[in-house]
C-alpha cells in the first residue's frame, strides 16, 4: 500500500515537472522572422543635420512648473526655436501645415493623398529639464553646448527629447527633396511642455479629437533598443505599450508639540515614520500573472535562460519565489506592481522643538492594473493604525490615471517591431510598460494604437544621461533616429 502510494506520488511529480518543461518549451511571443520588410531609408547630409541638432540645444527651453513659459521672457527659446525649424526646414514648412496651440506647441500637418486612411502621428517635445548647478564641474562639456566629441553630442536635449524633433524633420526634408508624396496623412506633435505634464499636447490632442482626427498610429518616446539589459543574452527593443499613472498625495501626523526636553511618546514624527514603515511593508499587489506582464515574458524569453523561462512559464507554481525576488530589484518591481515612493519630509522648525505637525509626501506611479481609487483606498488602510495620521489629497498637482494598453499583435505593432529589430541589427522586440510618464498618454483619447518608441540602440550607462549629468547621443544613433522615422512614415501605409 505504501509503495503504491509513493509510485503514485512520485508519477504525479514527473507529470508535474513534465507540464512545467512543456510549457518552458513554448512560452514564446510573436516569430521575429516573419516581420515586415522595411523601406530603404533617407540619405542625409551629416555635417548639416549635426549643426541643427546643435542649434538645438543651444536654445534653453527649460520648463520647471505646470504651465511654463508664463512671460515673454521666459518664452523667447521657445519662439526661437520655432524660428530655427521654418529656417532650417523649408521644404517642409513649403509642404506641411504648422499650427501653434497653446501658445508654444506646434502640430504640423503632411496631407496625404487618401483622405480616406486614418492618419499616424509622430511625437516628440521641445522643452529640457533643469540642470542641477551643483553638477555642473561634472560635464564632460557645458549642458547647453552642443559640443561634439568622440562621437557624441553633449547637451540637454540630445536624448529627452529635441533631437527626435530633429531627426523626424530630417527624415521630411529628405522625403520631400525625393518628391515623395504620402497616401497616409503625417501628423506631428511637437508638445512645449511635456516635462511638466503636457499642457500642451493635451490642448493638440483635443484639438484634434474636435476635428475628429483617429490616427492608425501614434508614436511617441518612452523606450528604445537595450544592448546590456540585465538577465538577458542579446538586445531587446523595448517597445512602450502603456504607461504608468502618476498621483502625489501627503501623509500628515499631528500630535502635541513642546520642548524636546519632554518629549512625549508616540510623537508626530514617531507616528509618521511608524506609518512611513508600514506603506513601505505594505506594498500593493503584485500583477505577475497579469496579460501585459506575461507578454513581456513571453517576447523576451528567446533571450533568456531556460531557468528563467522555466520559473516565469510557471507562475501558478513560482509566482511566490518570484515576487520575493522581483521585489528586491526596483525594475522588475515597477514592472509588476503600483510603486510608493516616499520623496519629501518636513516637520519640526528647529533642533529643540517637537513638531506639532510632520508630513511626508508620498509619490505613487500607478500600474494599468490598478486605477488612483484602489491606491487612495489602499494608502487610507495602512495609514488609519496608526493615532494621529492621515492622508492629505492635493487639489493641484499632476495626476494622472494609467494609460490604456495598445495592442501588439496588430500591423502597427508589427512594423514598429521590425524598426526595432532592425535598429538594434538583431535586438528582441518586446511590448513594455513605460515607468515615467509621456505626451503619448492624452493621444489615447484619440486612438487604440499608441506606443512608445524612438529608433536609438543604448547601453544602461547611457540611459543614465537622461535627465542626469552628461547626457549625450552618439552621432550613429543620430543618424538611425533620421533613418527609422523615415523608414516608418515610409511604412505607414502599410498599416
Amino acid at each position: 500500500m505504501i509503495k503504491k502510494i509513493g509510485i503514485s506520488i512520485v508519477s504525479i511529480i514527473v507529470l508535474l515537472l513534465l507540464i512545467m518543461v512543456v510549457r518552458t518549451l513554448t512560452f514564446k511571443g510573436q516569430n521575429v522572422s516573419d516581420l515586415p520588410a522595411l523601406p530603404s531609408p533617407v540619405a542625409i547630409n551629416v555635417e548639416s543635420a549635426l549643426h541643427r541638432l546643435k542649434q538645438a540645444v543651444q536654445l534653453k527651453t527649460i520648463t520647471i512648473n505646470r504651465g511654463d513659459p508664463i512671460n515673454a521672457e521666459r518664452a523667447q527659446p521657445w519662439l526661437n526655436f520655432h524660428s530655427l525649424l521654418e529656417r532650417e526646414y523649408p521644404k517642409a514648412h513649403s509642404t506641411l501645415r504648422r499650427e501653434k496651440v497653446a501658445k508654444y506647441s506646434l502640430l504640423y500637418t503632411w496631407q496625404g493623398s487618401d483622405t480616406t486612411l486614418d492618419p499616424l502621428m509622430l511625437m516628440a517635445h521641445q522643452d529640457v529639464v533643469p540642470v542641477n548647478l551643483a553638477t555642473l564641474d561634472d560635464w564632460n562639456h557645458p549642458p547647453f553646448s552642443g559640443n561634439i566629441e568622440n562621437g557624441y553630442i553633449y547637451g540637454r536635449g540630445t536624448q529627452d527629447d529635441k533631437a527626435s524633433i530633429i531627426a523626424i524633420l530630417e527624415a521630411i526634408e529628405a522625403l520631400i527633396a525625393r518628391n515623395y508624396q504620402p497616401n497616409r496623412t503625417i501628423h506631428l506633435l511637437f508638445g512645449h511642455d511635456e516635462e511638466v505634464a503636457g499642457t500642451g499636447a493635451e490642448a493638440i490632442v483635443a484639438l484634434l479629437a474636435s476635428r475628429n482626427v483617429q490616427p492608425a498610429m501614434v508614436v511617441d518616446e518612452g523606450y528604445f533598443v537595450i544592448n546590456d539589459m540585465a538577465g538577458f543574452d542579446g538586445p531587446v527593443g523595448l517597445i512602450g505599450v502603456a504607461e504608468k499613472g502618476y498621483v502625489t498625495l501627503d501623509i500628515v501626523s499631528e500630535s502635541i508639540g513642546g520642548h524636546s526636553s519632554l518629549p512625549p511618546k508616540n510623537s508626530a514624527n514617531i507616528q509618521l515614520a511608524k506609518a512611513l514603515l508600514a506603506i513601505e511593508k505594505e506594498q500593493m499587489q503584485s500583477h505577475l500573472n497579469s496579460e501585459q506582464v506575461q507578454n513581456f515574458f513571453k517576447a523576451v524569453s528567446p533571450e533568456m535562460s531556460f531557468l528563467n523561462r522555466f520559473f516565469l512559464s510557471n507562475t501558478w507554481l513560482t509566482s511566490g519565489l518570484l515576487n520575493a525576488s522581483f521585489s528586491n530589484t526596483p525594475s522588475l518591481n515597477a514592472m509588476i506592481r503600483t510603486t510608493t515612493a516616499p520623496t519629501m519630509l518636513t516637520g519640526s522648525v528647529k533642533e529643540n522643538v517637537m513638531p506639532q505637525r510632520a508630513k511626508a509626501t508620498v509619490n505613487f506611479r500607478i500600474h494599468p492594473q490598478d486605477n488612483s481609487k484602489l491606491v487612495f483606498e489602499h494608502i487610507e488602510r495602512v495609514v488609519s493604525q496608526f493615532e494621529g495620521v492621515s492622508v492629505h489629497y492635493r487639489d493641484k498637482g499632476i495626476f494622472r490615471e494609467p494609460s490604456p494598453i495598445s495592442p501588439s499583435n496588430n500591423k502597427a505593432f508589427r512594423i514598429l517591431s521590425a524598426l526595432a529589430e532592425k535598429t538594434g541589427e538583431g535586438a528582441r522586440p518586446v511590448p513594455a510598460l513605460v515607468l515615467a510618464g509621456t505626451d503619448a498618454t492624452f493621444a489615447h483619447a484619440i486612438s487604440e494604437n499608441v506606443y512608445r518608441f524612438t529608433p536609438v540602440t543604448y547601453s544602461m550607462t547611457d540611459i543614465a544621461g537622461i535627465h542626469g549629468t552628461n547626457e549625450r547621443l552618439s552621432v550613429e544613433n543620430f543618424l538611425s533616429m533620421i533613418e527609422g522615422f523615415s523608414q516608418l512614415i515610409q511604412m505607414a501605409d502599410e498599416m
